[in-house]
């Protein structure tokens, strides 16, 4: 068996009686306040030979690796044997004991041993077990070799945010089905509104890692060759929204701080003007080195987000309104033609899967966005960054 760790970041409510020994977390934030944050690790045991198997799944986009039933095997491994550890923080004593400074020791710990850090925040109807097995699986798969990326070696840090985590569509259903099913609309705007509300939770969390790494650079430890990269997935891509003006009320300086060497915005839930100036995201790309915008025209659950709001387009569905108006280092990737039409997770958490996710690792590789050969791509439109996998 495998002994297999994750570090998560929650503004969840705890379940149990000791918020510092939880039996799980909720749907509810957190009693001490939206934006208070625990900081802990899940500890949980998986047979290696199937996780093994799960990852050189030959998918139905002629990729190879499976994180989305990965995920479903973790989940149930996570609910029979997975332990919860919280770093416990106590600010009575002589010396203050900070719970994100001791988790983030263990983190630098790890990175110092070569390897790369990404944060990952879930999306919509996502409850505590489902986001901590997508999380565990997206390190795995992330962390695999193939296609000239060797030894490469990526720790998930998870922010998980109370969704409902009650929300599901028959893989059947019609589009009608869906928006007459009044409970399903009422949870998504549930999820939405807290959400929003989350965004000061991880900017908070994004800032504490900026100061870990300012404290870092301070004493000669800043790690070498080691980035830290960001993924939102899906309503996750909302709560990064609304972080984003209270990362900036909190910087001193007229730009934000480059924390991240990759930013991947996966089936994002958020209008197709967003990255343009003076639009909620127009200053993103301040944060990164490089910005990708995974989309796929045939997601069936972002349709739904257009219905239920009578939204304008998502970002997650046809990429930018208006390409010439968003920042040169943001590159925009259609996978429509890899990703299987009808089937749900798919159409939706691509990202897990195949040839996206492969996509994603060379990214995190460094290799070019233009080195079309490795990269499986064909560029397309009228500009240099966006693409087409093939």
């Amino acid at each position: 068996m495998a002994d297999l760790t994750l570090y998560y970041v929650t503004n969840r409510n705890h379940i149990g009686k000791d918020r510092w020994s939880p039996e799980e977390y909720g749907s509810d934030f957190s009693a001490d306040g939206i934006e208070n944050l625990r900081f802990g690790k899940v500890i949980l045991q998986a047979d290696e030979r199937q996780i093994k198997d799960y990852l050189n799944t030959a998918t139905d986009d002629k990729g190879i690796g499976d994180g989305i039933n990965l995920a479903s095997y973790l989940e149930k491994q996570f609910r029979a044997n997975g332990k919860i550890r919280v770093f416990i923080e106590d600010l009575t004593g002589k010396t203050p004991r900070y719970g994100s400074q001791e988790m983030y020791e263990e983190v630098k710990a790890k990175m110092m041993a070569s390897t790369d850090t990404m944060i990952y925040t879930h999306g919509y109807a996502v409850s505590w077990y489902s986001a901590v097995a997508s999380a565990l699986s997206l390190q795995l798969i992330l962390s695999k070799r193939d296609e000239g990326i060797e030894n490469q070696k990526v720790l998930i840090i998870l922010f998980t945010w109370p969704s409902d985590g009650r929300y599901v569509i028959a893989k059947d259903a019609k589009p009608d089905e869906i928006i007459n099913q009044q409970r399903h609309m009422s949870a998504y705007r549930s999820d939405r509104v807290e959400a929003e509300a989350s965004g000061g939770a991880l900017a908070r969390g994004i800032l504490k890692l900026r100061d870990l790494f300012i404290e870092m650079r301070n004493k000669g430890e800043e790690p070498c060759n080691q980035s830290i990269h960001l993924l939102c997935h899906s309503m996750g891509n909302y709560v990064l929204q609304n972080a984003l003006s209270k990362i900036a009320n909190h910087t001193s300086t007229s730009a934000l701080p480059s924390l991240f060497e990759h930013i991947f915005l996966c089936s994002a839930d958020a209008d197709d003007t967003v990255l343009e100036p003076d639009q909620p995201m127009g200053i993103l790309h301040q944060l990164a080195s490089s910005v990708s915008i995974y989309y796929n025209r045939e997601d069936k659950a972002l349709w739904l987000s257009d219905k239920l709001k009578g939204n304008p387009d998502r970002l997650g569905t046809n990429g930018a309104a208006r390409p010439a108006a968003i920042h040169k280092k943001i590159h925009q990737i259609d996978c429509t033609s890899i990703v299987q039409e009808g089937i749900l997770a798919s159409e939706h958490s691509y990202y897990m899967y195949g040839k996206t996710n492969c996509d994603i690792r060379l990214s995190i590789a460094n290799i070019s966005h233009y080195d079309l050969e490795k990269r499986k791509r064909k560029q397309i439109g009228n500009f240099t960054n966006e693409w087409r996998l093939v």
